[in-house]
């Protein structure tokens, strides 16, 4: 059974549920002792500027950012497309502290020879 998984992440607040459901599954992940890696693109790379995920996206929803507390307490990291990220001119020196900047080549370096479990939202 794989241990390792990687949810592809595109949208940000725009979608909120979306990335509420992407929480609940990398939170999970990591508490069935997963290696779990989020990869943002496009809009999702807001998520790892600090205070950008402090939304409610649903009624009854939990918030954003306590999803995003408890992914990254419990090991969850967070892979930041560049192209994305510096398409949007954001600051690479203020990233909340389980994200990193890196595309397809480090995704891949992750990955290795194993076989991850993959999510795309």
């Amino acid at each position: 059974m794989p241990n390792k998984v990687v949810i592809n992440l595109a949208t940000g607040l725009e979608d909120a549920e979306r990335v509420t459901v992407a929480y609940l599954v990398g939170g999970a992940a990591v508490e069935q002792g997963k290696h779990v890696t989020m990869f943002l693109t496009k809009e999702a790379v807001r998520l790892a500027v600090p205070g950008y995920g402090e939304a409610l996206a649903c009624d009854g929803c939990p918030p954003l950012a306590k999803l995003a507390q408890q992914y990254a307490d419990g090991g969850g990291n967070l892979l930041v497309c560049p192209i994305c990220f510096n398409a949007r001119k954001l600051d690479a020196g203020e990233l909340v502290a389980n994200a990193q900047i890196g595309g397809a080549t480090p995704l891949w370096e992750w990955v290795g020879d194993d076989h991850a479990t993959v999510f795309s939202y």
